[in-house]
């Protein structure tokens, strides 16, 4: 419901700008898409890309879908060559942190549990479990435990899920801890959480609730953060330390999917900005906690990295991870690289919970970001958004650019899945591949 209302407001001012708007070139030689177009055939392609982010302290990698193998494949292979020659620290995904902690562990060698990184992965039973169940996140898992392997155990890379999403499965690993580290509190961190799992767990049936009266249980879930907090500054051991930051971490997610689906029912806008929040904050935590000169890696939809300000998202008043990183670090301390496609597969869901289904993308409508990169004549290629560019008049006009998510009806793709959007502006850099295949589940999936 969210994502459809979302859609709807992005796809007024993107007819009137279509309609507007003439095309920004009008052949492969006059188009300034191309004019720093580097093909892309092997990971030894990317020294530009490289070279781009390789001082940032944030790398922030998009994609155009949630269910396509090649944007998957490409930011691993990007996040490959900066973690093992720029030496960043950790890579944030738009994932549940309780879930992809467990993969955490795994490539950090730090849990025995599972024999392999597709067992990790056979236990997401979140919906849409594709996003981080699939073969392209198994093979960058096993990549990071071998590199992991003989490095100390604090120089190890880390995986970390930032999203707001995967409540339960956070409560849950607080209670776990709480039992085990903080004995005497368990019993009032589980009456705080009954506060927010009495509706059968059921968050949409909790939200409805409040905003017919009954009362909130955000006060309690904040206490919660607050205990885990004063007792994480009280501890000296940096083993049980690191258990408490991950019960704390869980208990903001509880705390946030709270006042996320709480906002939800009145306003989408209040709740993207409030899921927004949660996920930078999140990314800045954890370069906090990596230490002073930390570097860290970034994996979402374009929605999210490629900066709001330079999209219809900005006459909304959304923010995204791509706006807040550059406002608090600076653009020359963070770069963003957007990934998009002409025409291919991708797995998704015709709506929300839905089975996930292989559907067809068709190809991109005229005068489209996606057609003037297809322009081009490469099949697959990055360019890089120099000063030179961006001072080009015609690249400054804002376009439709393809926004695909985890629900999608290709019939309707033309109304609903175009974003009006300054390139030049929005990323640093932009990925193209012109056919893509939809991402493959692990096995048991």
């Amino acid at each position: 419901m969210i994502l459809i209302m979302l859609k709807i407001m992005l796809a007024i001012p993107l007819l009137l700008t279509l309609l507007a708007t003439t095309p920004a070139c009008g052949g492969n030689s006059q188009n300034p898409y191309c004019a720093n177009a580097v093909e892309l055939k092997t990971a030894d392609d990317l020294s530009q890309l490289i070279a781009l982010g390789g001082d940032s302290q944030l790398v922030l990698l998009g994609e155009s879908t949630h269910g396509t193998a090649e944007f998957y494949r490409w930011r691993a292979e990007i996040s490959k060559r900066l973690i093992a020659e720029k030496e960043y620290n950790f890579i944030a995904v738009e994932g549940d942190w309780a879930s992809i902690y467990r993969l955490n562990l795994y490539v950090k060698n730090h849990c025995n549990t599972y024999a392999s990184a597709s067992e990790v992965l056979e236990t997401f039973d979140r919906w849409p479990e594709w996003m981080w169940a699939n073969t392209e996140v198994e093979n960058l898992a096993e990549w990071l435990r071998e590199y992991n392997k003989d490095l100390p155990n604090d120089k190890r890379i880390g995986i970390y899920g930032m999203d707001v999403y995967g409540q339960w499965e956070a409560m849950e690993e607080v209670l776990r801890i709480v039992e085990q580290k903080l004995p005497e509190r368990h019993d009032d961190i589980k009456e705080k959480f009954d506060c927010y799992t009495a509706y059968n767990f059921d968050e949409w049936q909790y939200a409805r609730a409040v905003t017919q009266g009954y009362p909130s249980c955000n006060e309690g879930l904040e206490w919660v953060v607050d205990i885990l907090r004063e007792h994480l500054e009280s501890i000296e051991c940096p083993t049980e330390a690191k258990l408490l930051r991950h019960a704390k971490q869980s208990a903001k997610v509880v705390q946030n999917s709270e006042d996320y689906y709480r906002l939800a029912v009145r306003n989408n806008i209040t709740s993207w900005n409030s899921r927004v929040m949660h996920m930078h904050n999140t990314v800045m935590q954890l370069l906090k906690s990596h230490g002073t000169y930390a570097k860290g890696i970034v994996w979402a939809h374009n929605t999210h990295v490629g900066d709001a300000r330079a999209t219809s998202m900005r006459n909304e008043g959304m923010v995204n991870i791509g706006q807040l990183a550059r406002q608090s670090y600076g653009d020359q301390m963070v770069t963003i690289v957007g990934f998009t496609t002409y025409k291919g597969k991708v797995n998704a869901g015709v709506q929300w919970g839905s089975p996930m289904t292989k559907m067809s993308i068709p190809k991109a409508q005229k005068n489209s970001a996606e057609s003037l990169l297809e322009d081009c004549g490469l099949e697959s290629f990055y360019t890089i958004f120099d000063d030179e560019i961006r001072k080009s008049e015609d690249m400054l006009n804002p376009i439709g650019h393809r926004a695909i998510g985890v629900t999608y009806n290709p019939s309707t793709e033309r109304l609903y899945n175009y974003v009006p959007t300054i390139l030049p502006l929005r990323y640093d850099a932009i990925v193209f591949i012109k056919r893509t295949n939809a991402l493959e589940q692990v096995r048991g999936k």
